[in-house]
């Protein structure tokens, strides 16, 4: 786990209350609830339908809670006017499974883009600032001059990665980040995540099935069973009456994940 150290004192950068998520007579979520504490990596478990992206959608505004309440950063996101929603969505990343990369831009030209559309600042400081961005997400600085496909899977990963630190957000939300990538890009880039957490403060909000990045890097798991969200450490799952969470985290996977993390 990356942080033992954080305790339930910090404050909260998510909080989500009786959320219902529903499409037409599917009931998604129902009552659920969730406490996202600032600066700690949350890895987002679950099985197939269970509605790990929808909740994160739900989250960040591209999806239409049924009921219930959101506070991000402090701010209830039903209070919020346009403004409001803007100032809230700009202090959040989002890297999406597929990168969600323009193909028609090159890396530089794609962060650049979200720079120019949220912020007033001239063309060259756009560039240095890519640059930036560019580094932090650990690519060389001739990744910036490549469109997404000449790049390999784990670089469009890093590329859709730097972009969505474009805005130096506080809390970052990451589908399946490594998913597609080979054993060895996969720990790197669980590296690269826990490196910019401590560094940057970032909250991290993870949807991931790779067990060894659940043990590797997050100090806390949250799991969708029956329409609710559960939350622990691994050890913690572990000892809960629940046949999918024993399943899952102390089946052959889970206990060779397990024994890599010690």
């Amino acid at each position: 786990m990356s942080n033992p150290e954080k305790t339930s004192t910090e404050k909260i950068a998510i909080e989500i209350r009786n959320l219902r998520n529903q499409f037409g007579s599917q009931i998604l979520h129902d009552q659920l609830e969730l406490d996202v504490r600032s600066g700690e990596i949350l890895g987002v478990v679950g099985g197939s339908g269970t509605g790990k992206s929808v909740l994160m959608r739900t989250i960040i505004g591209l999806n239409r809670k049924a009921a219930g309440t959101i506070r991000i950063l402090g701010q209830d996101t039903d209070t919020l006017d346009r403004a409001g929603t803007r100032s809230i969505q700009q202090r959040l990343g989002v890297l999406f499974q597929d990168g969600a990369l323009f193909s028609s831009l090159t890396v530089s030209q794609n962060i650049e883009a979200v720079l120019k559309e949220h912020t007033g600042i001239s063309g060259k400081m756009r560039e240095e600032l890519a640059a930036l961005k560019i580094a932090l997400a650990g690519l060389p600085p001739e990744a910036g001059g490549k469109y997404p496909s000449e790049l390999s899977g784990g670089m469009r990963k890093r590329a859709g990665l730097a972009r969505a630190l474009a805005l130096d957000p506080d809390i970052v939300f990451l589908d399946e980040p490594t998913a597609g990538l080979d054993p060895i890009g996969a720990h790197q880039f669980d590296q690269l995540i826990l490196d910019l957490n401590k560094a940057l403060g970032l909250t991290v909000v993870m949807i991931t099935h790779d067990l060894d990045s659940l043990h590797a890097i997050c100090d806390r798991i949250g799991v969708l069973l029956n329409k609710k969200m559960k939350v622990g450490t691994i050890p913690e799952l572990i000892r809960e009456p629940d046949p999918w969470l024993a399943d899952y985290f102390g089946g052959p996977r889970g206990r060779a994940a397990s024994r890599q993390d010690t």
